[in-house]
């Protein structure tokens, strides 16, 4: 199995960005680990950032052949993006919604994700072990 993971916009800021509320993990130890684990479960991992949403769709695009599913963090695209919802309809892959932190519980327009009903799963608010639960239902649920 091939899982596509997409880290959106300012994720490259991880373990700078407002540390109390997304950690210490920097963006490249968070891939290790997801490599790392993705080893262990017998699968492939691509991971990527990008701050653009057209990038963002390129990407789905681009590797939507390769990819059997997908992991996304959209990031704050996750509250009004529907061109980034309606590639990954389109793209009709298995999609799993991942967040650092709880988006249920913080600002108001955070609460919003317009990404979620095309998407499996979701998984929130336990910082790199959301992504790792996510790889794990990937891994496991959508063989």
């Amino acid at each position: 199995m091939n899982i596509l993971v997409v880290h959106g916009p300012n994720l490259h800021l991880l373990g700078r960005r407002e540390p109390r509320l997304y950690g210490r993990t920097t963006l490249e130890q968070l891939n290790r680990l997801l490599k790392t684990r993705a080893a262990a479960l017998r699968v492939k991992v691509r991971c990527f950032q990008k701050n653009c949403e057209g990038a963002i769709i390129d990407l789905l695009t681009a590797h939507s052949a390769w990819a059997d599913a997908l992991i996304i963090n959209p990031a704050a695209y996750t509250h009004y993006s529907y061109a980034i919802r309606d590639a990954i309809a389109a793209l009709a892959l298995p999609a799993v919604e991942v967040h650092l932190t709880d988006i249920s519980r913080r600002e108001p327009f955070r609460k919003v994700s317009v990404i979620r009903p095309v998407c499996a799963a979701r998984f929130k608010g336990e910082g790199p072990a959301s992504y790792l639960k996510a790889l794990e239902y990937c891994a496991k649920r959508l063989k």
